[in-house]
């Protein structure tokens, strides 16, 4: 039976003076979990979240947080957002020399294990790990800022790891993150994603967050 379909707002986009309230708005208008892009200034351009704000989160929601790290050295700090309380941590596979210890030890922290890569790295970087990944996570931008415009020639790579993870019957999520729109939605739906990042789509949507986001689940229908 297919996976339900998911909603995962991005806090990139938040207004930040009031992010438990947008928090709370996005879970009573249908978000299924809250997404934490986590940047180093290193591995990608921009600086942005720490635990201590995963842990905000936490206190805000008790939906899923999804924690993606675009870190360098992602081990060093898997402990610290699992305790904030984290209840996936995905890492790129660019930045893990030994990346099954790494998923190992997010597993045993308690948290769900996702794997992602970077759109020009390609698919073949991951498949060794996919049979024991719960979340596979597919950038449709370049990494680093909120607001880019939407890759089209990332969509063979969700197909391709959709049908990846098909041929081992993995029920591993297969998330897109980047220019997530209702407009480019269908397009990596189809291609076989089953969770959704949005940003700006959400939390800059001219008539508010739950508009925005009735306008994505409308495309899940």
């Amino acid at each position: 039976m297919p996976l339900k379909y998911l909603l995962a707002p991005s806090i990139l986009s938040a207004d930040f003076t009031r992010l438990g309230e947008q928090i709370a708005e996005c879970e009573v208008a249908g978000a299924d979990w809250i997404h934490v892009d986590v940047m180093d200034g290193h591995f990608v351009p921009n600086l942005t979240m720490g635990p201590f704000i995963v842990e905000a989160c936490r206190r805000a929601t008790q939906l899923p947080l999804d924690v993606h790290l675009m870190v360098e050295s992602p081990e060093r700090l898997l402990e610290a957002f699992a305790k904030a309380g984290a209840s996936h941590l995905t890492v790129h596979v660019e930045t893990c020399p030994n990346l099954e210890r790494t998923l190992q030890e997010i597993k045993a922290l308690g948290c769900a294990a996702g794997v992602t890569l970077n759109p020009d790295t390609p698919v073949e970087a991951i498949e060794p790990v996919l049979p024991m990944v719960d979340l596979v996570l597919v950038l449709t931008v370049h990494p680093g800022y909120s607001s880019q415009v939407f890759l089209p020639e990332t969509t063979p790579k969700v197909a391709a790891l959709r049908r990846m993870l098909d041929s081992i019957g993995s029920p591993a999520r297969l998330e897109v993150d980047g220019g997530i729109s209702a407009q480019t939605l269908p397009e990596v739906r189809e291609a076989g994603a089953n969770a959704f990042v949005a940003a700006h789509a959400v939390f800059d949507y001219p008539e508010g967050i739950a508009a925005g986001i009735k306008a994505l689940l409308e495309q899940l229908d």
